[in-house]
Parts: structure tokens; C-alpha cells; sequence
């Protein structure tokens, strides 16, 4: 396909766009999952795997960092290839690959292992993560696809929280003394049945006109996303070394040429791994403005909560993942209904759960200033709900906005597109906001005052994303 500088229009897959069932819905959804909740899982493992491999801070943040790093770099490649051999196949080969690096995360021997393993899982993420939505939008249409990507959004926002209430559960177990090791070998069974059922659910769609491998653009972008995230996630653990500032510089270089090589590919009609054309339409631009501040909020929030819950109010991992149940339910059921609310709100329906998403933040800050030390799950619920049905409203609806029209030939890359953004906004959230807290909890503030600030300034971000979002399109 050549891909021209007006809006993109709406070719025609090869398969005919081949109906999703049921069936096959869930086994993608399922597969969607995996990715997100082994993300958040380490979390509340890092305490214990810290004690059993005795790893360095630095090295601790690379088990968080380098499988974030390699799952945003090449999402886009993979929703690409995806496109051009197959999506069932890559779905399949990406699962495949995730269940293979999950049980070498499981078994490794020392810290350096495990880190290598970490972004070889990543990368096995990025192959299998971008087709879920390529799949959902080749294979539904119309109120179908609405509720499809409605349940993906639910999907995503479910499984972070159940990362972080699993990874608690199964590291309190010790189940036959693995210690943390289970979060990762859970993977295995799930990923081998995830195989056997997507070969008989899974419908298999391809683009028409794939648009191939784009060299320069795919190395530009990784240059553009390793100078930002590798010293904003490692930089503070390792007291800024001078490699690391150079990176930074690098980085507005990077983004540019990126910026320009894409466009002047598409110019010339040749094929972009990030076509120009699909960034500015109104869908895609507005939705992904708003996406940024938000996935950086939430993956900020996750890990900061995780961190207060075991080292500042010592719940321990099972404790801390029982602290999040208020919120995974309220999600839950939020997600249900949210394409109902979208049907009859639209676009408000995002704001609505910003100006929420707030309250619950500045509910939880107050009873985080009220209460400490003594603070109990029991006083987190009421924050946890109202911070649960926020994100459902908002996250939810993100998805069908940025995704709703995109293309079924582009269906690959819009899908690399969103969880790309989603990706880095969570490691950028992350880098930023949990190393501010690093720092002010072990000043003067200790980790109630960190804890309080943090946790109000978030709640600013989610007033700038109802702002925001005010400017979306209507996804109806």
C-alpha cells in the first residue's frame, strides 16, 4: 500500500476481514494479558528476589527497565510484521516465544540472568501484544468491535492490578519454597493452553498491501526511545554518569530525525513504520495527547503504592495485594458498563473519570496524612474504589478513541501506535514520579510525606488529562 500524506482509507485485508468469535475474542484477550500483568508483576517481588539473588539497586531497576525497553521498542515492528506474515501467526509465535522466556525468568540462576530473560520477554510482548488488536480490529465491526476494544481497555487496566495482587499472592505462598520464582512459571501452563485453543479460535487476517520493514525508521525510533528511557530509568540508581546525560542530549536528535525520515519516506510514497498521515488524524492525535499524562499517572501510581504498601506500611506482599482488590473490582465492573456509558456520553465519558480518578488520588493523599502509620487496607478502600472506576471510565475509553477509526490495513500499526504510547508513558511515569519519591522518602519528608506529595500531584495529572481530553472526538 502506498501510503500518501492525505487521511489513510480503509483498504481491504487479504482474509476478508474473517469474523471473531467469541471464542477467539477471549483466547486474544487472554494473550493480551500476559504481557501487562508480567509488567507490573515484579513489583511487589522485587524485595524478595533482591534477598535471593542479592542484586544491586541498579540491577534491580533493570528487571523493571530492560523488559519495558524492549517491549516499547519494537511494539510498532511488531504490529508491522503482524501485517505482513500473518497476524494468528505472530500471535502464535509471540506466545510461543513469551512462554519460553517466562519459564527462563523462572529458573534463573543470578540477577544478570534474569535481566537478559526480562528483555528477551519483552521482546516476545512486542511480537504478541500488537496483534490482539490488529485481530480484534480485522475481525469485528461496527457495535462489535466497539465492545471488543471496550474489553481490551478493560483488559489492560485489569491485568496491571492483578499483576501486582497475583505477584503478592504467590510470593507470600512460597509455594514449595521457589520464593519469587512462581510469578514468572505461572506463565508457562497459561501460555501452552493460550497455544492449543488460539489455533482453533483465532481467525487469521493480513493486510492487503503489507508495507514492509521500515530499517531506518524501527532504528531511529529505538535510538529515539533507549536515549529517553534507559537513563530516566537507570540515571539516579547509578548516580548519573556522564554516558548517561549524553543519552538525554541525544534524545530531541533522535526524535527529529525520526520525525523527518518518516515523513519524507511517506513524501516520496514509500512505506513509514509509523505513517504521518494515521498520527494526524483526529482520532489518533487527540486520543494519544490525552494517553500520554494518564499511562503516565497509572504506571506511576502502581509502583509507588506497591513500594509504600511493603516498605512504608510494612502489609508485606500478600498485604500489598490485598490492598489493591478495592480497586481491581471497581475497574472490573466499571469496564462492564462502560460501553453503555460511551453509547449514551461519548467523549464525556473520559473527563468524567479524570475529574474521579482525582478525587480518589486527593481521597487517598488525605487519608495517607490522617492515618500514618496505622493506615489499614480497610482505609485505603474507599480512595482505591473511586481510583478503580475512574480508570475504568478513562482508560477504556482511550482505546476506542485512538482505535475506533483507524483503518483494517493499518490495524498493526495503529495497535503498535497505542500500546508503544502506552509503554513508554508507563516506564516515563515510572522514571519520573518513582524517582522523585525514591528521593524525597529517605529526606526529611520519610515516606508519608513523599507518599502525600506524590500522590497529590497525580492527582494534577489527572486533572490536566480531563483538560485535556475535553478535545477528543466523539468514539460513537
Amino acid at each position: 500500500m502506498t501510503t500518501t500524506t492525505n487521511a489513510p482509507v480503509h483498504p481491504t485485508d487479504v482474509s476478508a476481514r474473517p469474523a471473531l468469535a467469541s471464542a477467539g475474542l477471549v483466547t486474544v484477550l487472554l494473550g493480551a494479558a500476559l504481557p501487562v500483568i508480567d509488567f507490573f508483576i515484579v513489583n511487589v517481588a522485587l524485595p524478595t528476589i533482591d534477598a535471593d539473588l542479592h542484586a544491586s539497586t541498579a540491577t534491580l531497576e533493570l528487571v523493571v527497565a530492560a523488559y519495558g525497553i524492549a517491549y516499547a521498542v519494537l511494539l510498532v515492528l511488531g504490529g508491522r510484521l503482524g501485517d505482513a506474515f500473518g497476524r494468528r501467526r505472530l500471535f502464535l509465535v509471540g506466545l510461543a516465544l513469551f512462554t519460553l522466556t517466562s519459564l527462563v525468568c523462572g529458573l534463573a540462576p543470578d540477577a544478570l540472568t534474569l535481566v537478559f530473560a526480562r528483555a528477551a520477554q519483552g521482546a516476545a510482548s512486542a511480537l504478541l501484544l500488537p496483534q490482539v488488536l490488529s485481530i480484534i480490529q480485522a475481525g469485528t465491526s461496527g457495535a462489535h468491535r466497539s465492545r471488543a476494544l471496550g474489553y481490551y481497555g478493560a483488559m489492560g487496566g485489569i491485568s496491571t492490578v492483578v499483576g501486582q495482587l497475583l505477584g503478592g499472592v504467590l510470593v507470600a505462598a512460597d509455594l514449595w519454597g521457589t520464593s519469587w520464582r512462581p510469578i514468572f512459571l505461572v506463565n508457562v501452563p497459561i501460555g501452552l493452553v493460550g497455544l492449543l485453543v488460539a489455533r482453533r479460535t483465532v481467525p487469521d487476517s493480513r493486510a492487503a498491501n503489507p508495507l514492509g520493514v521500515d530499517r531506518w525508521g524501527t532504528a531511529l525510533l529505538a535510538a529515539s526511545l533507549l536515549s529517553l528511557l534507559v537513563p530516566l530509568m537507570e540515571g539516579s540508581a547509578l548516580g548519573w554518569p556522564w554516558w548517561t546525560v549524553a543519552l538525554l542530549v541525544l534524545f530531541p536528535f533522535a526524535v527529529l530525525s525520526f520525525a523527518r525520515i518518516e515523513s519524507r519516506l511517506e513524501a516520496r510514497g514509500g512505506m513509514p513504520l509509523l505513517p504521518p498521515a494515521l498520527v494526524r488524524t483526529a482520532n489518533v492525535r487527540h486520543g494519544l495527547v490525552a494517553a500520554v499524562p494518564f499511562f503516565c499517572g497509572f504506571g506511576s501510581f502502581m509502583f509507588v503504592y506497591a513500594v509504600t504498601l511493603q516498605d512504608g506500611l510494612h502489609l508485606g506482599p500478600l498485604g500489598s495485594g490485598l490492598a489493591l482488590t478495592p480497586m481491581a473490582v471497581a475497574y472490573f465492573l466499571t469496564s462492564l458498563v462502560s460501553s453503555h456509558l460511551v453509547a449514551r456520553f461519548g467523549r464525556k465519558v473520559v473527563p468524567i473519570g479524570g475529574t474521579i480518578l482525582a478525587l480518589g488520588l486527593l481521597v487517598l493523599a488525605g487519608s495517607a496524612w490522617l492515618a500514618w502509620p496505622s493506615l489499614s487496607v480497610w482505609q485505603l478502600a474507599p480512595a482505591m474504589v473511586l481510583i478503580g472506576v475512574g480508570n475504568g471510565l478513562a482508560m477504556t475509553t482511550l482505546f476506542r478513541v485512538v482505535l475506533s477509526r483507524v483503518p483494517h490495513d493499518l490495524a498493526g500499526i495503529g495497535g503498535g501506535v497505542m500500546t508503544t504510547t502506552q509503554q513508554t508513558s508507563l516506564a516515563l511515569g515510572v522514571a519520573v514520579f518513582g524517582s522523585l519519591f525514591a528521593g524525597l522518602s529517605t529526606g526529611p519528608l520519610r515516606f508519608e510525606g513523599a507518599f502525600v506529595l506524590v500522590i497529590a500531584l497525580l492527582a494534577v495529572v489527572a486533572l490536566v488529562v480531563t483538560g485535556l481530553a475535553r478535545r477528543l472526538p466523539d468514539p460513537r
